[in-house]
């Protein structure tokens, strides 16, 4: 094998900037890859590789040559053969169903742009449909640990080249679990956007209201990379969304902006009989009632609820609406199980289809009240690890119980990030899901890196140890920063009018030297007024610097009453930031305070009876 086994993409990019080069590094990994491994549905030939390295070159030469500006330059990926890559057929994992692409799909067109190559097409539950990784004519995907065990689907070859450290990462989609399931049974991180953040243009859709096109990869740095380089607005695609300027301060917790701190956790899991699943469970939970965050047990059953509604209701019907052409005239060529499945779409009418619908949102409703806060949930990723012989005894009835906790997530509308949490006593790999509201998807990668520091596994299936994880920004949405120097201090009267809308402290501080500041009068409650003067003629003046999302800053704004307003404020160590001002009229007949170096000591005089020495207004 060779020496780029189990490699993250930081060993890669380090590799480059010590001088290896894409040709040599590559054509070794291409060359020792086999093609008898079912993991792969195609493999990039020499022919390909050659174009996709001259395809590099003239990507690194619009950058003037620096690799420095390609985040994943000569980093080879794989992806899961339902997502179009030119110079490769598509399959969807149905060979009577193959087509040559035109064009790349949108998420492939920009990891090229980022500089990754795609070395190979990896194999799927047909269609994308199911979670076991055994529904394909190119064969049942073993597990990286086992053999005989499942290695989860529907995204089963993007898995398991991952977890094995042929690439660092790997491309799959997740409309029920599939980005999710494999991830945990391979020790692996599996992230599951939020709907619309990558585009799913140039994928052959499962369920196109749900799908999401995902990551696999052996670090949460690495999947944060990706998840970089793919993320976006897309015209082309029906379903792509803009993220928004910020997230809601008035929906539940699990939807607001914000570090996560308490995590709901099933009240009481399902594990269908697998001793082993929920011992490792037991552990995990002990190990993060260690973390600083609070578990919070609650009753599943809304979730569980709205996981059924997506096999067992109107919703298969969509993947019909997928397949319906191809179906009529190749039905014969279809995986048995996925047709019988996709064939279900036949019991369920128009109504039934509203019915859903309208239950859905009854059970939305529940859900976000449940929720009300709790920041995100912690939930095992699967409750079993079958065996391939069992899930072709009983393929149904076991695939869904691996979606128990997967399969509610994009009816939700939630993000969602699978990462290792240790193992069974078999052996196997055992994973946990930390699930949020959309577009929290930054917040999950933080407390994900601070559980995997903590409690670190080896990469994937390999024997290489997890470097340090380095999580991007902790706060995704954007923020503003205030300067308050009164009323609005902490244990101040108005202090409320920045807590109730979700800001923090960041620190107390003072203004620069060219303050002076204002006892304002007829005020209620007292508040005074900033003032600044000539150099030599003020002082510093104690403030407190918060920050708060910024969808929150006009209310916030719009409280405030003249002759007070927000400007500019200096502080002492020369930033300005937004702050408290007060407009020239307002100082008539107000009383100097600024010997008192800040309002809480001048408002204490008050209280004490020691008014100090007055000042000229």
């Amino acid at each position: 094998m060779p020496a780029t086994l189990g490699w993250t993409i930081e060993d890669w990019r380090n590799a480059y900037q010590s001088g290896a080069t894409p040709e040599k590094l590559l054509g070794e990994l291409v060359a020792s890859l086999d093609t008898a491994d079912n993991a792969w549905i195609a493999l990039s030939g020499s022919t390909q590789l050659q174009a996709a390295l001259f395809d590099l070159a003239g990507t690194l030469n619009k950058v003037g040559g620096d690799i420095s500006r390609l985040p994943l330059y000569g980093v080879p990926f794989a992806a899961k053969d339902n997502i179009d890559a030119v110079g490769f057929e598509t399959t969807a994992g149905c060979p009577a169903y193959a087509y040559s692409p035109e064009e790349d799909a949108t998420v492939i067109a920009r990891l090229k742009a980022a500089g990754a190559v795609l070395i190979g097409k990896t194999n799927l539950d047909q269609f994308a449909t199911g979670l076991v990784g055994t529904r394909s004519p190119y064969g049942a995907v073993s597990n990286a640990f086992n053999p005989d065990v499942i290695s989860g689907g529907s995204s089963s070859g993007s898995a398991s080249v991952t977890a094995r450290g042929l690439v660092p990462f790997a491309l799959g989609t997740d409309t029920a679990g599939s980005g999710r399931v494999p991830a945990g049974l391979n020790n692996l991180v599996g992230l599951k956007p939020t709907k619309g953040l990558f585009s799913i243009h140039g994928v052959v859709p499962a369920c196109r209201s749900l799908d999401c096109v995902s990551i696999f990869a052996l670090t949460v740095n690495d999947a944060g990379r990706v998840a970089d380089a793919m993320d976006g607005f897309d015209a082309d695609d029906a379903f792509s969304r803009k993220a928004p300027y910020a997230l809601p301060l008035d929906g539940p917790a699990i939807r607001r902006p914000g570090p996560i701190k308490r995590l709901a956790i099933p009240e009481h899991p399902q594990w269908f009989g697998d001793q082993q699943a929920e011992a490792a469970w037991n552990t995990a939970i002990s190990q993060w009632r260690q973390q600083n965050v609070e578990l919070v047990p609650l009753d599943f059953s809304p979730m569980l609820e709205l996981a059924a509604l997506l096999y067992e209701g109107p919703w298969v019907a969509e993947r019909h609406a997928a397949v319906e052409s191809f179906m009529a005239s190749h039905g014969n060529e279809m995986n048995p199980v996925v047709k019988s499945i996709i064939a279900n779409a036949g019991k369920f009418t128009a109504t039934d289809t509203f019915g859903a619908q309208y239950r859905k949102e009854e059970l939305l409703r529940q859900i976000d009240e449940l929720l009300a806060d709790v920041d995100a949930l912690l939930v095992p990723t699967a409750p079993t690890a079958p065996t391939i012989e069992a899930v072709n005894n009983d393929p149904v009835t076991l695939n869904s119980q691996l979606g128990t906790y997967t399969n509610f997530v994009n009816l939700a509308d939630f993000s969602a990030l699978a990462i290792p949490a240790g193992f069974r006593d078999d052996g196997l790999p055992f994973g946990v899901t930390l699930i949020s509201g959309a577009w929290k998807d930054t917040e999950l990668q933080h407390l994900a890196c601070q559980w995997l520091n903590a409690h670190p596994t080896p990469l994937g299936a390999t024997d290489k140890p997890r470097p340090e994880e380095t999580p991007g920004a902790e706060i995704s949405t954007p923020t503003i920063q205030v300067a308050v120097v009164g009323a609005h201090l902490s244990g101040m009267p108005l202090n409320t009018q920045l807590t109730e809308r979700y800001s923090a402290l960041l620190e107390q501080t003072t203004t620069s030297a060219n303050y002076r500041l204002y006892a304002l009068p007829n005020t209620t409650p007292p508040k005074p007024g900033l003032k600044r003067v000539a150099d030599g003629e003020g002082r510093q003046i104690i403030v407190e610097v918060w920050e708060m999302p910024a969808s929150a800053f006009g209310s916030f704004v719009d409280l405030i009453p003249a002759p007070l307003g927000i400007g500019n404020v200096e502080l002492a160590d020369g930033r300005w930031v937004n702050g408290f001002i007060c407009e020239g009229y307002g100082f008539e007949g107000a009383r100097d305070v600024t010997e008192f170096g800040g309002w809480r000591a001048y408002i204490t005089s008050l209280n004490s009876g020691n008014s100090g020495t007055s000042g000229k207004a």
